[in-house]
């Protein structure tokens, strides 16, 4: 992953890139997982000396052909810190390399060689009480979810928020978790914006993300909340700039951004 400047003053980005150049590689075993849609899944993994991480970091995952020929791709960390396994969700690229194996092949007892996790930007620590907004487009929202789970199992009395923007209901990644933090945990609450396809009886008509609908559902300024925006690099770059036009502190504002040049969802 390299890190670099976004094109919005003051606001730091990383960003999502075929190779990385830190950390040691070393051998995680798959031990379970599950599919989260249909071209998504999560899968679950051991890795023997794992000394912890910070919610919002991601690992790189390498694998070699038979003739020798090697793809390297980063993938966020979907679990908290506190968890056993480490997992990821990898969301199938139609022309992928290395997702559609990760999605479609990779099973139970496979070795993967993985390096990280890293990342020291884009993480969420105990310990700030500022209010928390989480801001996901499509897969975006792996991140935010190891955020909201490692906020979840900590002590931290920081209200938490997730926008998650998605296509149609089907699309969405951690459903009934969401759905049952939502409505059973203090700690978060959850919003959708679908821009093709509604749930049955939503009140809102299906349309992409405007700056009006963003602030409308987001922590106020004068709450002065942390922002963690993630998705592909339009999405983020769009919201962020909606953001620091509406007045949010620039320091405040934290993107990932990542893949190709998909519109705002």
């Amino acid at each position: 992953m390299g890190i670099i400047s976004t094109a919005i003053p003051g606001v730091r980005s990383d960003t999502r890139e075929a190779f990385a150049v830190s950390s040691v590689w070393r051998v995680a075993e798959v031990v379970g997982g599950e599919l989260e849609n249909a071209t998504a899944r999560t899968i679950r993994l051991r890795v023997d000396g794992l000394m912890g991480y910070l919610a919002g970091q991601h690992i790189d995952i390498r694998l070699t052909a038979d003739d020798g020929y090697t793809a390297i791709r980063s993938y966020s960390v979907a679990s908290a810190s506190t968890d056993e396994h480490l997992e990821i969700t990898v969301d199938e690229l139609p022309d992928g390399e290395v997702s559609p194996y990760l999605v479609r092949e990779l099973a139970v007892g496979d070795r993967l060689e993985i390096r990280g996790p890293v990342g020291g930007w884009f993480v969420w620590r105990n310990g700030n009480a500022n209010p928390v907004q989480l801001i996901g487009g499509g897969s975006g929202v792996v991140p935010l979810m190891s955020m909201i789970r490692a906020h979840q199992a900590s002590n931290s009395a920081a209200p938490f928020k997730l926008l998650y923007s998605l296509k149609a209901p089907e699309a969405a990644l951690y459903r009934d978790e969401l759905h049952r933090l939502d409505q059973d945990s203090a700690k978060l609450m959850v919003d959708y914006v679908y821009t093709r396809s509604t749930p049955e009886g939503w009140p809102v008509a299906p349309g992409r993300l405007t700056s009006e609908s963003l602030l409308g559902r987001i922590f106020p300024i004068e709450e002065n909340p942390d922002v963690f925006v993630c998705g592909q690099t339009v999405f983020v770059e769009t919201v962020a700039d909606w953001l620091v036009m509406a007045g949010y502190r620039p320091e405040s504002i934290k993107t990932e951004r990542f893949g190709g040049t998909g519109g705002i969802r």
